[in-house]
């Protein structure tokens, strides 16, 4: 009987370092191992999306377009990125203009898989997406962010496959932000699913709660095709599953990965060189945090907590703050905590306990969540809490993108003086403030080295420049 073939997808290159080092991971890092990454024989490399986009610039001036780029021409494994449905790669919905010029550019870059999701599971906000990511030749992997309530039945998600499948999804993935789905939902989910839209299924997840390796072989039991893990030096705690712990285990048990463990090794040797540069960012302990068991809290919220009760001197707080979390998703509909959702629970949670009264004051993003500008929650919101927040404030009902108008143009005017290429009118679109003053940057270097150029007599092309004095 031939053996039935589990595929692997690397996150090391994205959520990876995303989860463990901030996502401060640079370029330079990854280009001397991305050919030996690209021989492993995975099912796709995972380099793009999430909060890369922003840090490149934020943090490692580096250009998030030049980084797909330098991936892409050393790799002919599929590379994967993950967008957050209207969100893009940002924190608010954009215009539809904008999120279908980012697909086109992102698939004619070379990105191939679109792990398309929204932060409420609202199918509205991902049609869109998925639309443009279908016109423009990407494979569509729909996400189920997976999380718990009295309303997240099996028959939950089982419906929104249903609902992805129809709008064109090639495959679905069950987005484990959190590390909360435990062996036995991950089996019953990944059999219904399966059974009801016959499409390939991934499975991702963070170890934090520990339970990741277990839920796996479970979900491979049921019929999961893809899971995705790290290289193990980049693995564990809020990351993935560890690839060579994975492999080792589902082929003593009679599965085929067709992934060379001694080759693994050597990978795994040198990102464990490559870690060390980033250490100051390096705050885990590598012990599971059981904590998001109880309260549902991915990893980087309590970083977040961290950060922000340490600013207020107010850290013996924490535990009031995990335990208020809980009770500010169940008034907002039971939102699953993944971005921008999690940092708009957490923000909340946070200010109930330290201002000593529950929604005495709220974020600006609290308050668009209750008028409906992130879109439909799962289930009914507290009206109690949301009359508190916006009182008598209208509440839409369609889809976010509906009410904004395009947004090119205007990125256009914006970007016009410091463009060099098309994908900078996009990246100024989604994030302003940050793009410009690194596009200026940018800008202001080459000016630098075409000047230097210039008084050399030629330009890199070999042709003579001038500039006005």
């Amino acid at each position: 009987m031939e053996k039935r073939v589990i595929k692997f997808t690397d996150t090391t290159l994205r959520d990876s370092h995303q989860s463990l080092l901030a996502t401060r991971m640079k370029i330079e890092d990854m280009l001397p191992i991305l050919e030996k990454i690209d021989a492993i024989g995975y099912h796709s490399i995972e380099c793009w999306g999430g909060a890369t986009f922003d840090t490149t610039m934020r943090f490692l001036n580096e250009d998030p377009w030049e980084r797909l780029w330098t991936i892409k021409k050393h790799c002919k494994t599929p590379t994967q990125m993950l967008l957050r449905g209207q969100n893009c790669v940002g924190y608010k919905h954009y215009a539809d203009d904008v999120l279908e010029a980012f697909i086109k550019y992102a698939c004619e870059g070379g990105m191939d898989i679109f792990r398309i999701f929204d932060a409420l599971n609202d199918v509205r906000n991902m049609e869109k997406a998925m639309e443009y990511t279908k016109k423009y030749g990407g494979h569509v992997q729909g996400v189920l962010c997976y999380t718990i309530s009295e309303f997240h039945t099996t028959k939950y998600y089982v419906d929104m496959a249903k609902k992805l499948a129809e709008r064109g999804a090639d495959s679905i993935c069950v987005k484990d932000m959190a590390g909360i789905l435990t062996p036995g939902a991950a089996y019953e989910i990944v059999k219904e699913v399966k059974a009801a839209v016959g499409l390939p299924v991934q499975l991702h997840t963070h170890y934090t709660s520990g339970m990741g390796g277990m839920m796996y072989l479970k979900a491979i039991e049921a019929g999961c095709d893809v899971i995705d893990t790290a290289i193990s030096s980049l693995a564990l705690s809020t990351s993935q599953p560890a690839c060579e712990t994975m492999v080792a285990t589902l082929e003593s048990l009679g599965y085929e990965t067709n992934l060379d463990l001694l080759k693994l090794k050597e990978i795994a040797d040198y990102f464990k060189d490559v870690r060390k540069k980033y250490r100051q960012f390096d705050l885990t302990d590598g012990t599971p945090d059981t904590n998001v068991l109880v309260y549902q809290v991915p990893g980087g919220m309590i970083s977040n907590f961290l950060s922000q009760l340490a600013q207020q001197n107010a850290l013996h707080k924490l535990p009031d703050v995990l335990a208020e979390v809980p009770r500010v998703r169940e008034d907002f509909g039971y939102p699953p905590l993944v971005t921008p959702s999690s940092q708009i629970v957490g923000a909340q949670a946070a200010l109930n306990v330290l201002l000593g009264e529950r929604y005495k004051m709220a974020t600006n993003e609290v308050k668009q969540y209750m008028r409906g500008f992130y879109g439909q929650p799962p289930a009914p919101v507290n009206e109690e809490v949301r009359k508190k927040i916006v009182g008598n404030d209208e509440v839409i009902h369609c889809r976010p993108a509906d009410l904004i108008p395009p947004g090119m143009e205007e990125a256009k005017k914006g970007v016009a003086s410091v463009m060099q290429k098309e994908q900078d009118v996009v990246t100024y679109a989604i994030f302003p403030n940050v793009a410009l003053p690194f596009l200026e940057e940018r800008l202001a270097q080459q000016t630098k080295v075409d000047f230097k150029l210039a008084k050399e007599g030629a330009n890199d092309e070999g042709k003579v420049v001038t500039y006005p004095a």
